[in-house]
C-alpha cells in the first residue's frame, strides 16, 4: 500500500456568517481573524506557534467540525465532562475528496485522562483502548498510536508529544511513516522540534500576524533548540543571571 496522493481532508472553509464576532474569543485571535482556507497536505500537516496564538484552538475546531467529539476520541465516542471547546466549529466547512477515510481520531492531550474514563466505563475491548488508567501517561499515549490507529484514516493530534520523552518522540516519528504508508492523513498541533522534523511535511505558524507556511528550519521551535544544545552554558548564564 502507498500514501496518499490526494488527502481525505483537502481543506476547511471559514465561514463568515451570523454568529462570526471579531470582538469575542476565538474569533478575535489573528489566526482566526485572518484565515478564509486552511489546505492540507495528503499525509501530514503541522499547526505550531507560541502558547495562546490559537493553535490548539484551531485544531480543536477543525476537529470537532469533521464530527469527532470535543473531548477526544474517535467519531462514536459520545461524551462530555465540561464543554469548554468555542463555537468556531460551526464556522468550518470541511472540503471532503471523494475517498472516505476508513479509521480516525482525535487525540487532546488535556483531556486525555476523560477518554480513557470514558473508554473504561463503556467496556471496550478495541486494542490500544484497554486499561489505560494502568499504564503510565507516555504508555497509554503509545499503545493508542500503536494499537488503535489502524490506517487509511484521518488523525487529527493535539500536542501528541506531551506524555512522550524524546526517545518516544523518536519512535512515534517510525509509527507516523507507517501510518502515512498505510494510507493516512495526520493534522498535528505540537510543539516538538522532533516531531517538526517529518519530511515533506507541511508547516502552518500561528502567530499575531495569522498563519502561514514555513520552513522547519524557520520555526522557533527548531531555532531555539538548536541554539541550546549548541550552546547551553551561554543560555543558561543569561537566563540565570541576577542582573536585572
Amino acid at each position: 500500500m502507498t500514501a496518499l496522493e490526494r488527502p481525505y481532508w483537502i481543506e476547511a472553509r471559514f465561514e463568515r456568517r451570523d454568529g462570526w464576532d471579531e470582538d469575542r474569543y476565538p474569533f478575535a485571535l489573528p489566526v482566526v481573524r485572518t484565515t478564509d482556507t486552511l489546505a492540507f497536505h495528503p499525509r501530514v500537516t503541522f499547526l505550531v506557534g507560541e502558547n495562546g496564538s490559537g493553535k490548539s484552538t484551531l485544531v480543536e475546531a477543525l476537529a470537532v467540525a469533521w464530527g469527532f467529539n470535543p473531548e477526544g476520541g474517535s467519531r462514536d465516542h459520545q461524551y462530555t465532562t465540561r464543554a469548554s471547546h468555542s463555537d468556531l466549529h460551526r464556522f468550518v466547512r470541511p472540503v471532503r475528496s471523494a475517498q472516505k477515510a476508513q479509521d480516525g481520531y482525535f487525540l487532546r492531550a488535556e483531556s486525555f485522562f476523560n477518554t480513557a474514563s470514558y473508554l473504561e466505563r463503556s467496556g471496550t475491548s478495541r486494542g490500544g483502548s484497554v486499561g489505560l488508567h494502568e499504564k503510565s501517561h507516555g504508555e497509554s499515549f503509545f499503545d493508542l498510536f500503536e494499537n488503535r490507529f489502524e490506517g487509511e484514516g484521518l488523525y487529527i493530534l493535539d500536542e501528541p508529544e506531551a506524555a512522550l520523552s524524546p526517545a518516544r518522540q523518536l519512535s512515534f516519528l517510525a509509527r507516523l511513516h507507517q501510518l502515512v504508508n498505510t494510507r493516512s492523513q495526520f493534522i498535528i498541533a505540537t510543539h516538538s522540534p522532533i516531531l517538526l522534523g517529518y519530511p515533506d511535511a507541511w508547516i502552518y505558524q500561528t502567530s499575531s500576524h495569522g498563519l502561514e507556511l514555513i520552513a522547519y528550519e524557520d520555526t522557533e521551535h527548531y531555532q531555539v533548540t538548536r541554539g541550546f544544545l549548541n550552546r547551553p552554558q551561554t543560555y543558561l548564564d543569561v537566563l540565570l543571571s541576577d542582573d536585572e
